[in-house]
């Protein structure tokens, strides 16, 4: 691995990759499929400091909105 001087910044890429054969957005679409990012509000991130976290909770409220709805069909 090539070091660089301290005192210069790294350049954005360096001369050594090569991505001639590449091909833009490959994966993008399987990706997107799978993939559902939501940013959270800095105040919300501290109660939640994982995704797992964030899927309990939201498992759990969505039981709790099923049951409610329930309810109220019932009724």
């Amino acid at each position: 691995m090539q070091r660089l001087p301290k005192n210069k910044p790294a350049p954005a890429m360096l001369d050594h990759y090569d991505f001639s054969k590449g091909v833009r957005g490959k994966y993008a679409k399987r990706f997107a499929q799978g993939t559902n990012l939501v940013l959270l509000e800095p105040d919300v991130a501290k109660a939640f400091p994982d995704a797992a976290s964030v899927n309990e909770t939201l498992r759990a409220l969505a039981g709790i909105i099923s049951r409610q709805k329930k309810i109220a069909v019932s009724r």
